[in-house]
């Protein structure tokens, strides 16, 4: 086992880490780094569930499609809610990253939320020896977050992560190549677009899909407030007449939308400051906060926990592929742990 993955310069046997997140998927090869970065959306046929596209062109059909094709995610909150769909798309995935005509069966890392069950995390096996691994290893979020950023974990020195993906956001604290204390919080990058989505139709009548609320998001979203107010033209359908209808948002509008939102992941944030140990907490206050995933990248996100917590905040230099990265990284992680004994 130990040689196949000790150099790890070339696609050998242990090699594949892959980011399962509940919006996207990333596939990062040792050597090569990160390979594939594709939403985790599936559309298939319902009458014969034949699958029509994976990814990004199946993405494009979520809202679009007629009455027998569905275009779906498979995961939930970091979890699989579809365990053949996910099957299918990891087996698709794997092969488009490293090729059809291979004929090893790579070890393959997967990430989950640090909150995942026993069975969840079985269901995550599963599918991965499923779509053609040869062998599975688990990695929390958070450790593949702080590994994907460069953090030494191995020492015992206290760090915190807070990592904001699709589905949940994951708030831990690190030491000695494990977390001490941690959170998973159910709440995430989609529920900023359904919070968005629902301030709409609340305010001004008019209903938005998903899409349309994730581009408000990236565009004008808003977690503190702007040097400036920007604003956006935002085309929906008039709940009322069913007609088209067209409004301008404000990023200040945003800001409201996504307060309770915000208010659950400093709520978290708290909660495992609260529980550390007294020696990692002092770590943590020179440290500082790390901040990863899509869902940080959200304006002034860092700002925000900054001033709350009164603790320094620093957004990773690649949010959103660092779990990958460090998923990918993680057998070399062991393999120098054991090696260290």
């Amino acid at each position: 086992m130990k040689k196949n993955g000790r150099k790890g310069t070339h696609m050998s046997a242990s090699d594949i880490g892959i980011d399962l997140g509940t919006d996207s998927v990333l596939v990062y090869i040792r050597g090569t780094g990160i390979v594939l970065h594709e939403p985790s959306v599936v559309a298939y046929d319902r009458d014969t569930n034949e699958i029509k596209s994976i990814g990004e062109e199946a993405r494009e059909m979520i809202g679009r499609t007629p009455g027998n094709i569905a275009a779906v995610r498979p995961l939930r909150q970091g979890v699989i809610s579809d365990y053949t769909i996910t099957e299918k798309m990891l087996k698709y995935f794997i092969h488009k990253a490293v090729g059809r005509k291979t004929f090893w069966r790579p070890r393959i890392t997967v990430c989950v939320p640090s909150g995942v069950t026993e069975v969840e995390k079985r269901a995550v096996i599963d599918a991965t020896m499923e779509a053609g691994a040869r062998d599975v290893i688990i990695v929390q979020e958070p450790i593949a977050a702080a590994l994907g950023a460069g953090i030494d974990i191995s020492k015992p020195f206290g760090n915190i992560v807070v990592d904001i993906g699709g589905g949940t956001t994951d708030v831990a604290v690190i030491s000695y190549g494990d977390t001490v204390v941690s959170q998973s919080l159910k709440v995430a990058g989609n529920d900023f677009d359904d919070a968005i989505v629902r301030y709409l139709r609340k305010k001004y009548e008019i209903l938005v899909g998903e899409r349309t609320a994730e581009d408000i998001k990236k565009q004008i979203g808003t977690a503190y407030p702007r040097d400036e107010e920007e604003t956006m033209e935002v085309c929906g359908r008039n709940v009322l007449t069913g007609l088209p209808k067209t409004i301008v948002m404000s990023s200040v509008e945003t800001q409201e939308a996504l307060e309770s939102c915000l208010t659950q992941i400093i709520t978290g944030i708290h909660k495992v400051l609260e529980e550390t140990p007294p020696e990692l907490s002092a770590d943590i206050a020179t440290r500082g906060i790390l901040l990863t995933g899509g869902g940080s990248l959200l304006y002034g996100m860092d700002r925000l926990i900054e001033q709350i917590t009164g603790i320094r905040t620093t957004l990773a230099d690649d949010p959103i592929s660092v779990v990958a990265i460090g998923t990918g990284r993680y057998t070399e992680f062991i393999e120098a742990k054991k090696n260290a004994r």
